[in-house]
């Protein structure tokens, strides 16, 4: 790429918005131009905005310390100085889903990491190996806001890059049912152990909203585009609980899985390991060389091992064996900030750069 697109950060000060500052630095296309968070963060430089609020574990980087934050709410300003923008604005979904549509509608892309238009039926909500093919939905959606440029992609929940994957590895052998429950890390509450010491040495057997995004999303990415919207798949069927655990980074999976046809482990091993997609054929700056790896102890994935498998952007499978219920079980492991946040929003961008969606304004 000749000259890298400017981007903006909508959110820039939170933890979500403070990933996607550390994974553009240095990226080989995109350029952090403009920071945006609410009005009281607005006039201050990024360094002070953020202040002691920096949660990553490498530096802030220096191009963006004396940035001048922006307003987010004053959507034809922010608009004016990027080509395009990455959403992880802290709102009600009401809020998030007027802003980004604004922002679409300046002719400013709109790749977001907010959950408010995953179910717009015409935003495409996409893990790039695995339903590229949505963003062919892009053209309709550009007709309902009548932009020619501007538009919103969207990625899914971070929960559901520890097993999804793997099922869709699987998918020529029919799932047709499956039980998980997810282990996830406090960032993906955007908390660290010293904003939320009560989660020192402690379990919560609730995350609000999230059980049903993760027995609903996968369906979603599995879906067809009809009609200029997308429908989702009717199976496999998948019931989900969802605990908060005392990890930093990583959600790990706990899954049990049915299929209609009777792979042998062999079988599922080889189709995880050789699974891949766009991203890997194009070798785009942030997609994994393997999408999926398959570990055979029998003590792994580990958090402390394998989060950063592809500098987070890999996704860990272990503990493969037959059930005595169900036919197959597993444990999936990924980084639920990187892969399953911004890192996985940032290659969502890179397909939509190298397809044309996104391009200098």
């Amino acid at each position: 790429m000749e000259k890298k697109l400017r981007v903006g950060i909508l959110g820039a000060t939170g933890m979500v918005g403070q990933r996607f500052i550390s994974l553009l630095e240095n990226h080989p296309w995109y350029e952090v131009t403009t920071v945006a968070a609410s009005p009281r963060s607005a006039g201050k430089t990024y360094e002070e905005a953020v202040g002691g609020r920096w949660k990553m574990t490498t530096p802030m980087p220096e191009a963006v310390k004396k940035l001048v934050v922006m307003n987010v709410n004053e959507v034809e300003k922010v608009a004016a100085t990027v080509d395009f923008v990455f959403s992880a604005v802290d709102m009600t979904k009401d809020e998030i889903r007027a802003i980004e549509e604004a922002y679409a509608k300046t002719e400013t892309p709109v790749v977001s990491n907010n959950s408010a238009h995953r179910w717009t039926p015409d935003v495409p909500m996409v893990v790039p190996e695995i339903n590229p093919e949505h963003f062919e939905v892009i053209p309709f959606q550009r007709k309902r806001l009548g932009t020619k440029r501007g538009f919103i992609a969207v990625k899914p929940n971070c929960s559901i890059q520890s097993y999804t994957p793997a099922l869709s590895a699987w998918m020529e052998f029919e799932p047709y049912e499956v039980v998980v429950t997810t282990y996830q890390a406090i960032s993906g509450a955007g908390k660290t152990f010293k904003d939320w010491p009560e989660m020192v040495e402690n379990i919560i057997p609730y995350i609000g909203g999230e059980e049903e995004k993760s027995e609903k999303e996968p369906l979603r990415i599995w879906g067809k585009i009809e009609d200029g919207v997308i429908k989702p798949a009717e199976s496999p069927v998948i019931t989900c609980q969802c605990i908060r655990v005392p990890v930093l980074n990583g959600h790990t999976a706990a899954a049990f899985v049915k299929f209609k046809k009777n792979p042998t482990k062999e079988q599922l091993i080889e189709k995880l390991v050789h699974y891949k997609g766009l991203p890997q054929e194009l070798e785009l700056p942030s997609a994994p060389k393997q999408f999926i790896q398959y570990l055979g102890e029998d003590n792994r994935p580990q958090v402390t091992l394998d989060v950063d498998f592809e500098k987070g952007m890999g996704v860990s499978i272990g503990r493969l064996r037959e059930d005595t219920v169900y036919d197959w079980k597993f444990i999936g492991l990924s980084h639920n900030t990187v892969r399953g946040a911004a890192g996985g929003a940032v290659l969502c961008a890179e397909l939509l750069t190298k397809q044309g969606y996104i391009e200098a304004k």
